[in-house]
């Protein structure tokens, strides 16, 4: 979704002509698959991530437009609602000390960028939703300015046919409706990049699957919306629901969600882009004129275009990306399931747990998705998401255990593994996982950090106390030093 989408309306014969057209894409993708070289001989790796903004005071800054102008930076660019911006690091090879490559250049860029935004009213904040949303917010008019948005909105709600309807239960219960898709710009994301070859991509993506849970149990930072104090990583349920074109009939008969986990373990990378070809209909019917095969057999590379832009309407949690770069194909997972923050130093720490486990399972002699049914990882990442530091998982050969015990005795081993096999200097292994542990020994989080804080503000209005956290968070944020070390 990234990409400019100028075409406002599409007919029948529009949407007949595209579906037509990624059908192609996919089987010139098929025989690339066969025959294509693609970039698999140095993998890189890379990280976005999604900012919120807030005033002086703490409330949403619905100010991107001018912060984007004021920062004047490419590698900044606009996200879905006012209150967004994004950030896209260049790509970096870990042996190359690409953790503390990404920390600094993050860090850099973020000072430089606040002290920009600062001068017309805005500030950055690292967080998964930003706690002093409130209804008013949720409204057409805090949109982006860039058309896309809107008109992705009038396709997600034509498709339902009625407003959207978030209703999530946690500590506090919300129910609420939107006549647009603004609750997806609540939730904000960080994602990790990892290049992988055709061969080794089904295995990258299973271990990414496998470990959706563990991730996010001890990464929260989500807590709050619209007020309520709900899940421990509120984005997952709220993403589900905000961008889901099902009523409650199509949800009845079995129909697919467009965010989605998945149903099964794979054995090719193909198996995703087909999923999504056949259980999913097109948002934007935009049909380019490229031919693909013929692009194909005269030596060149295929942008496929149709198919990568309908991928990027199929929100899974690890999405398969189709790139090219100076001429060549290459694939990457991208893991998309965990919010920013705490802090800079927390964020790399998380790309460090990610990076490491998944190149040690996905070189595992027996694999662990061999082990444990896909149920149980979409399971462990649901219930994950509810309890954060203090949910258990089910792991194989262990059955059930705390997710943090399981971190510390089991996975933070594996995940150095995984490093030293990338070529990561050990010094940067001992510092990301030493803070994942501390997190983990400690049970904290920015999740449960946050949530402390507001009972502590207990006599306050809600709305005043996480404003006042809020204030707190941002400036240890700005400190780097990891949330296990905040008051």
């Amino acid at each position: 979704m990234g990409e400019e989408v100028a075409q406002q309306e599409f007919s029948r014969a529009d949407r007949t002509r595209h579906r037509e057209k990624v059908r192609r894409n996919l089987d010139v993708f098929a025989r690339m698959l066969r025959e294509a070289a693609f970039d698999t001989d140095d993998p890189m790796t890379g990280l976005e991530m999604e900012l919120n903004l807030i005033d002086e005071v703490g409330d949403p800054a619905l100010k991107n437009a001018e912060v984007l102008e004021a920062i004047a930076d490419p590698d900044f660019q606009t996200e879905l609602g006012q209150f967004n911006i994004e950030i896209n690091l260049a790509p970096a090879k870990l042996r190359e000390g690409g953790l503390s490559t990404f920390e600094d250049s993050l860090r850099r860029s973020l000072n430089d960028a606040e002290e920009k935004a600062a001068k017309v009213g805005a500030h950055q904040v690292m967080i998964g939703i930003l706690p002093t949303l409130a209804e008013g917010h949720m409204t057409l008019e805090s949109l982006s300015a860039n058309p896309r948005y809107k008109l992705l909105s009038e396709q997600i709600l034509a498709a339902r046919g009625e407003d959207i309807t978030i209703a999530i239960s946690g500590r506090e219960r919300l129910t609420t409706t939107a006549d647009s898709i603004v609750p997806e710009a609540a939730c904000t994301s960080t994602q990790f990049h990892v290049q992988t070859s055709p061969d080794q991509f089904a295995a990258y993506w299973n271990a990414a699957q496998a470990i959706a849970g563990i991730q996010v149990a001890v990464s929260a930072n989500s807590p709050y919306l619209l007020g309520k104090e709900l899940w421990r990583e509120t984005r997952i349920p709220l993403f589900e629901q905000a961008t889901d074109t099902r009523s409650e009939e199509l949800k009845a008969q079995g129909v697919r969600p467009r965010v989605w986990f998945g149903e099964r373990w794979i054995t090719t990378v193909f198996d995703l882009f087909e999923e999504n070809v056949r259980y999913f209909p097109a948002l934007l019917p935009v049909t380019d004129e490229e031919d693909p095969l013929e692009v194909l057999e005269s030596g060149g590379t295929p942008k496929l275009h149709e198919l990568r832009l309908h991928n990027g309407t199929v929100y899974r949690w690890n999405r398969p990306v189709y790139d090219i770069s100076q001429g060549v194909p290459h694939l990457r997972v991208e893991n998309r399931l965990l919010a920013a923050g705490p802090t800079v130093a927390d964020t790399i720490a998380n790309a460090a747990l990610w990076f490491g486990l998944v190149r040690y399972l996905a070189e595992s002699e027996r694999p662990l998705w061999s082990q444990m049914s896909f149920s149980a990882a979409e399971e462990n990442f649901h219930v994950a998401a509810q309890l954060g530091v203090d949910a258990q998982v089910y792991w194989p050969g262990i059955g059930q255990v705390r997710a943090t015990e399981l971190v510390v005795r089991r996975l933070l081993p594996m995940a150095r593994s995984g490093l030293d096999s990338w070529g990561v200097p050990a010094e940067e292994s001992d510092r990301y996982l030493g803070i994942i542990e501390q997190r983990c020994l400690q049970e904290t989080s920015g999740a449960a950090w946050f949530v402390e804080r507001v009972r502590q503000r207990g006599g306050a209005d809600r709305f005043d106390a996480l404003r006042g956290a809020l204030l707190d968070y941002r400036e240890r944020m700005h400190s780097n030093e990891p949330v296990h070390l905040w008051d």
